[in-house]
Protein backbone atom coordinates (compact mmCIF):
# COMPACT_ATOMS: atom_id res chain seq x y z
CA UNK A 1 0.00 0.00 0.00
CA UNK A 2 1.17 3.14 -0.70
CA UNK A 3 2.05 5.58 2.21
CA UNK A 4 3.85 8.72 3.62
CA UNK A 5 6.91 6.07 4.14
CA UNK A 6 6.68 4.42 0.02
CA UNK A 7 5.50 1.30 -0.43
CA UNK A 8 4.17 -0.86 2.74
CA UNK A 9 3.03 -4.05 4.17
CA UNK A 10 -0.12 -3.80 6.07
CA UNK A 11 -2.19 -6.91 8.11
CA UNK A 12 -4.94 -5.97 10.11
CA UNK A 13 -4.70 -7.69 13.73
CA UNK A 14 -8.10 -6.99 14.11
CA UNK A 15 -11.73 -7.88 12.06
CA UNK A 16 -14.80 -9.26 13.76
CA UNK A 17 -15.85 -12.17 11.43
CA UNK A 18 -19.67 -11.14 11.44
CA UNK A 19 -21.16 -14.51 9.89
CA UNK A 20 -24.52 -15.64 9.43
CA UNK A 21 -24.02 -18.51 12.71
CA UNK A 22 -22.73 -14.97 14.21
CA UNK A 23 -26.43 -13.47 13.62
CA UNK A 24 -28.30 -16.56 14.20
CA UNK A 25 -27.00 -16.94 17.89
CA UNK A 26 -28.03 -13.07 18.41
CA UNK A 27 -31.53 -14.09 17.06
CA UNK A 28 -31.30 -16.39 19.69
CA UNK A 29 -31.42 -14.06 22.37
CA UNK A 30 -34.30 -12.08 22.37
CA UNK A 31 -37.60 -13.25 21.42
CA UNK A 32 -39.05 -11.98 17.79
CA UNK A 33 -35.50 -11.16 16.41
CA UNK A 34 -34.80 -12.51 12.91
CA UNK A 35 -31.69 -11.99 10.34
CA UNK A 36 -34.22 -10.22 8.09
CA UNK A 37 -35.18 -8.14 11.55
CA UNK A 38 -31.85 -7.43 11.88
CA UNK A 39 -30.53 -6.26 8.54
CA UNK A 40 -33.76 -3.64 8.31
CA UNK A 41 -33.00 -2.46 11.84
CA UNK A 42 -28.93 -2.38 10.84
CA UNK A 43 -28.81 -1.72 7.15
CA UNK A 44 -25.93 -4.23 6.87
CA UNK A 45 -25.41 -7.17 4.45
CA UNK A 46 -26.33 -10.56 6.10
CA UNK A 47 -23.64 -12.62 4.90
CA UNK A 48 -24.32 -15.95 2.78
CA UNK A 49 -24.88 -19.02 5.11
CA UNK A 50 -21.61 -20.30 4.12
CA UNK A 51 -18.78 -18.83 6.03
CA UNK A 52 -16.29 -19.36 3.03
CA UNK A 53 -18.26 -17.58 1.28
CA UNK A 54 -17.87 -14.52 3.59
CA UNK A 55 -14.30 -15.31 3.57
CA UNK A 56 -14.18 -14.85 -0.07
CA UNK A 57 -16.04 -11.48 0.19
CA UNK A 58 -13.18 -10.39 2.54
CA UNK A 59 -10.61 -11.87 0.87
CA UNK A 60 -11.77 -9.83 -2.35
CA UNK A 61 -12.37 -6.56 0.24
CA UNK A 62 -8.63 -7.00 1.62
CA UNK A 63 -7.17 -7.57 -2.25
CA UNK A 64 -9.10 -4.25 -3.48
CA UNK A 65 -7.71 -2.23 -0.14
CA UNK A 66 -4.12 -3.49 -0.73
CA UNK A 67 -4.34 -5.29 3.03
CA UNK A 68 -2.13 -8.31 3.07
CA UNK A 69 -3.91 -10.14 5.64
CA UNK A 70 -6.27 -10.10 8.81
CA UNK A 71 -6.73 -11.81 11.95
CA UNK A 72 -10.54 -12.67 12.02
CA UNK A 73 -12.60 -12.67 15.35
CA UNK A 74 -15.76 -15.38 16.00
CA UNK A 75 -17.37 -12.54 17.50
CA UNK A 76 -19.64 -14.71 20.18
CA UNK A 77 -18.67 -17.83 21.58
CA UNK A 78 -20.57 -21.14 19.77
CA UNK A 79 -19.26 -19.26 16.42
CA UNK A 80 -15.67 -20.45 15.97
CA UNK A 81 -16.46 -22.67 13.17
CA UNK A 82 -17.34 -19.78 11.10
CA UNK A 83 -13.73 -18.61 11.49
CA UNK A 84 -12.42 -21.91 11.19
CA UNK A 85 -13.70 -22.56 8.19
CA UNK A 86 -13.20 -18.77 6.88
CA UNK A 87 -9.46 -19.64 7.67
CA UNK A 88 -9.16 -23.50 6.23
CA UNK A 89 -10.63 -21.56 3.36
CA UNK A 90 -7.98 -18.73 2.58
CA UNK A 91 -5.34 -20.10 5.02
CA UNK A 92 -2.76 -17.50 3.35
CA UNK A 93 -4.97 -14.65 4.23
CA UNK A 94 -6.40 -15.11 7.44
CA UNK A 95 -5.94 -15.83 11.06
CA UNK A 96 -8.14 -17.11 13.28
CA UNK A 97 -9.47 -15.62 16.46
CA UNK A 98 -12.50 -17.06 18.77
CA UNK A 99 -14.38 -15.55 21.77
CA UNK A 100 -14.02 -17.82 24.89
CA UNK A 101 -16.21 -17.99 28.32
CA UNK A 102 -13.85 -19.88 30.53
CA UNK A 103 -16.38 -20.28 32.75
CA UNK A 104 -19.26 -22.04 30.17
CA UNK A 105 -19.44 -25.84 30.82
CA UNK A 106 -16.21 -27.57 29.10
CA UNK A 107 -15.02 -24.51 27.51
CA UNK A 108 -11.25 -25.11 28.82
CA UNK A 109 -11.17 -28.44 26.91
CA UNK A 110 -13.00 -27.01 23.53
CA UNK A 111 -10.49 -23.98 23.38
CA UNK A 112 -7.19 -25.87 24.08
CA UNK A 113 -8.25 -28.49 21.45
CA UNK A 114 -9.45 -26.05 18.82
CA UNK A 115 -6.07 -24.15 19.10
CA UNK A 116 -4.00 -27.28 18.19
CA UNK A 117 -6.38 -28.14 15.35
CA UNK A 118 -4.26 -25.11 14.07
CA UNK A 119 -6.44 -22.80 12.42
CA UNK A 120 -7.76 -20.72 15.50
CA UNK A 121 -4.74 -19.54 17.10
CA UNK A 122 -5.94 -17.04 19.62
CA UNK A 123 -8.44 -17.59 22.40
CA UNK A 124 -10.44 -14.16 22.79
CA UNK A 125 -11.13 -13.22 26.61
CA UNK A 126 -14.14 -10.30 27.33
CA UNK A 127 -14.17 -10.41 31.39
CA UNK A 128 -16.21 -7.98 31.70
CA UNK A 129 -18.88 -9.09 28.84
CA UNK A 130 -18.92 -12.83 30.78
CA UNK A 131 -18.78 -10.92 34.05
CA UNK A 132 -15.28 -13.06 35.95
CA UNK A 133 -12.33 -12.13 37.24
CA UNK A 134 -8.81 -12.90 35.39
CA UNK A 135 -7.85 -14.80 38.59
CA UNK A 136 -10.97 -16.99 38.54
CA UNK A 137 -9.76 -20.32 38.77
CA UNK A 138 -11.25 -21.46 35.13
CA UNK A 139 -8.60 -18.41 33.68
CA UNK A 140 -5.92 -20.38 35.00
CA UNK A 141 -6.72 -23.28 33.83
CA UNK A 142 -7.00 -22.29 30.63
CA UNK A 143 -3.44 -20.67 30.52
CA UNK A 144 -1.97 -23.19 32.24
CA UNK A 145 -3.06 -25.54 29.01
CA UNK A 146 -2.79 -23.00 26.57
CA UNK A 147 1.03 -22.83 27.72
CA UNK A 148 1.64 -26.26 26.58
CA UNK A 149 0.52 -25.52 23.18
CA UNK A 150 2.86 -24.25 20.45
CA UNK A 151 3.45 -20.26 20.69
CA UNK A 152 0.27 -19.61 22.79
CA UNK A 153 -1.44 -16.05 22.28
CA UNK A 154 -4.57 -14.98 23.85
CA UNK A 155 -6.07 -11.92 23.24
CA UNK A 156 -7.61 -9.88 26.84
CA UNK A 157 -10.41 -7.22 26.16
CA UNK A 158 -9.75 -4.30 29.17
CA UNK A 159 -11.52 -1.47 29.28
CA UNK A 160 -14.48 0.01 28.05
CA UNK A 161 -16.87 -2.43 26.23
CA UNK A 162 -20.04 -1.53 24.09
CA UNK A 163 -21.39 -3.34 21.06
CA UNK A 164 -23.45 -1.01 19.30
CA UNK A 165 -25.05 -3.51 16.99
CA UNK A 166 -26.87 -4.67 20.48
CA UNK A 167 -28.27 -1.56 21.74
CA UNK A 168 -29.61 -0.75 18.16
CA UNK A 169 -31.24 -4.60 18.41
CA UNK A 170 -32.51 -4.30 21.38
CA UNK A 171 -30.30 -6.62 23.21
CA UNK A 172 -29.06 -6.24 26.82
CA UNK A 173 -25.77 -5.78 27.42
CA UNK A 174 -24.53 -6.75 30.95
CA UNK A 175 -21.56 -6.06 31.35
CA UNK A 176 -19.35 -5.13 34.03
CA UNK A 177 -16.47 -3.23 34.38
CA UNK A 178 -15.02 -4.12 37.57
CA UNK A 179 -13.26 -6.78 35.81
CA UNK A 180 -12.14 -4.94 32.96
CA UNK A 181 -8.50 -3.26 34.62
CA UNK A 182 -5.60 -4.26 32.36
CA UNK A 183 -3.73 -4.23 36.04
CA UNK A 184 -5.65 -7.65 36.93
CA UNK A 185 -3.46 -9.08 33.87
CA UNK A 186 -0.37 -7.96 35.15
CA UNK A 187 0.77 -11.31 37.43
CA UNK A 188 -0.51 -13.90 35.05
CA UNK A 189 1.25 -12.36 32.34
CA UNK A 190 4.55 -12.70 34.55
CA UNK A 191 3.50 -16.17 35.64
CA UNK A 192 2.89 -17.27 32.03
CA UNK A 193 5.79 -15.43 30.37
CA UNK A 194 5.67 -18.23 27.64
CA UNK A 195 2.69 -16.41 26.40
CA UNK A 196 1.72 -13.75 24.68
CA UNK A 197 -0.96 -11.30 25.38
CA UNK A 198 -2.67 -8.54 23.53
CA UNK A 199 -4.93 -5.84 24.83
CA UNK A 200 -6.94 -4.29 22.06
CA UNK A 201 -7.41 -0.32 21.33
CA UNK A 202 -4.74 0.69 23.69
CA UNK A 203 -6.82 -0.35 26.97
CA UNK A 204 -10.01 1.26 26.28
CA UNK A 205 -9.52 3.88 28.95
CA UNK A 206 -7.00 2.08 31.06
CA UNK A 207 -4.40 3.56 28.78
CA UNK A 208 -2.18 4.31 31.54
CA UNK A 209 -2.53 1.01 33.37
CA UNK A 210 -2.22 -1.09 29.83
CA UNK A 211 0.86 1.07 29.35
CA UNK A 212 1.72 0.05 32.83
CA UNK A 213 1.41 -3.71 32.45
CA UNK A 214 3.18 -3.88 29.13
CA UNK A 215 6.08 -2.07 30.23
CA UNK A 216 6.55 -4.55 32.82
CA UNK A 217 5.82 -7.49 30.99
CA UNK A 218 8.02 -7.70 27.56
CA UNK A 219 4.99 -10.63 26.42
CA UNK A 220 2.25 -8.07 26.59
CA UNK A 221 1.46 -6.11 23.08
CA UNK A 222 -1.09 -3.53 22.48
CA UNK A 223 -3.63 -3.17 19.46
CA UNK A 224 -4.41 -0.24 18.08
CA UNK A 225 -7.85 -1.01 16.07
CA UNK A 226 -10.69 0.96 16.30
CA UNK A 227 -11.77 4.92 16.32
CA UNK A 228 -10.48 4.63 20.18
CA UNK A 229 -13.38 7.16 21.03
CA UNK A 230 -12.20 6.00 24.98
CA UNK A 231 -9.69 9.56 24.29
CA UNK A 232 -12.43 11.20 25.41
CA UNK A 233 -11.96 10.14 29.08
CA UNK A 234 -8.22 11.28 28.77
CA UNK A 235 -8.82 15.29 28.19
CA UNK A 236 -6.85 16.93 25.65
CA UNK A 237 -5.07 13.38 24.08
CA UNK A 238 -5.02 12.91 20.81
CA UNK A 239 -3.92 9.87 18.59
CA UNK A 240 -1.01 11.13 18.02
CA UNK A 241 -0.40 11.71 21.22
CA UNK A 242 -1.37 7.88 22.59
CA UNK A 243 1.14 6.66 19.75
CA UNK A 244 3.39 8.73 20.95
CA UNK A 245 3.19 8.14 24.41
CA UNK A 246 3.19 3.68 23.44
CA UNK A 247 6.21 4.62 21.69
CA UNK A 248 8.05 5.87 24.23
CA UNK A 249 6.78 2.86 27.06
CA UNK A 250 6.24 -0.09 24.91
CA UNK A 251 8.39 0.51 22.22
CA UNK A 252 7.88 0.03 17.97
CA UNK A 253 7.76 -3.57 18.09
CA UNK A 254 4.87 -4.49 20.26
CA UNK A 255 2.18 -2.58 18.48
CA UNK A 256 -0.44 -4.17 16.06
CA UNK A 257 -2.12 -2.16 13.66
CA UNK A 258 -6.03 -2.92 13.47
CA UNK A 259 -9.16 -1.29 12.20
CA UNK A 260 -11.76 -3.47 14.28
CA UNK A 261 -13.45 -3.54 10.70
CA UNK A 262 -16.73 -6.05 11.10
CA UNK A 263 -19.66 -5.40 8.53
CA UNK A 264 -20.64 -4.87 4.94
CA UNK A 265 -21.39 -2.89 3.20
CA UNK A 266 -18.47 -0.80 4.81
CA UNK A 267 -16.42 -3.59 4.76
CA UNK A 268 -12.71 -2.37 5.56
CA UNK A 269 -12.27 0.84 7.65
CA UNK A 270 -9.90 2.90 5.89
CA UNK A 271 -10.32 6.05 7.53
CA UNK A 272 -9.25 4.39 10.87
CA UNK A 273 -6.27 3.48 8.37
CA UNK A 274 -5.75 6.90 7.47
CA UNK A 275 -6.30 8.06 10.87
CA UNK A 276 -3.74 6.06 12.47
CA UNK A 277 -0.96 6.73 9.17
CA UNK A 278 -1.90 10.31 9.91
CA UNK A 279 -0.79 10.52 13.59
CA UNK A 280 2.32 8.08 13.37
CA UNK A 281 3.43 10.47 9.98
CA UNK A 282 2.99 13.27 12.80
CA UNK A 283 4.96 12.54 15.41
CA UNK A 284 7.57 10.96 12.56
CA UNK A 285 7.94 7.54 12.92
CA UNK A 286 10.38 6.03 10.79
CA UNK A 287 10.09 3.65 8.07
CA UNK A 288 11.23 0.56 9.92
CA UNK A 289 9.22 0.81 12.85
CA UNK A 290 6.19 2.05 10.70
CA UNK A 291 6.69 -1.56 8.38
CA UNK A 292 6.40 -3.09 12.04
CA UNK A 293 3.63 -1.71 13.48
CA UNK A 294 1.49 -1.75 10.00
CA UNK A 295 2.16 -5.82 9.62
CA UNK A 296 5.65 -7.07 10.40
CA UNK A 297 4.75 -7.35 14.09
CA UNK A 298 1.44 -9.30 13.50
CA UNK A 299 3.52 -11.38 10.98
CA UNK A 300 5.95 -12.49 13.89
CA UNK A 301 3.27 -12.96 16.56
CA UNK A 302 1.28 -15.18 14.50
CA UNK A 303 3.28 -16.45 11.50
CA UNK A 304 3.50 -14.78 7.55
CA UNK A 305 0.57 -15.01 5.64
CA UNK A 306 0.05 -13.62 2.03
Amino acid sequence: MRTSWGELAVSDAHVHFFSHGFFSILAGQKQGLTIASMRETLGWHMPPEDPAELAALWDEELTREGVGAAALIASLPGDEGSVEAAVGAFPRRFHGMFLVNPLAQGAVDKTVEAVRRGRLRVPCLFPAMHRYSLHDLAVTQLLEKLAATTDPVVFVHCGVLSVGARKKLGLASPFDLRYSNPIDLHALALRYGGIRFVIPHFGAGYFREALMVADMCPNVYLDTSSSNGWMKYEGNLTLAGVFRRALEVVGARRLLFGTDSSYFPRGWNRAVFEAQQAALSEIGVKAEDAAAIFSGNLEKLLGVKG
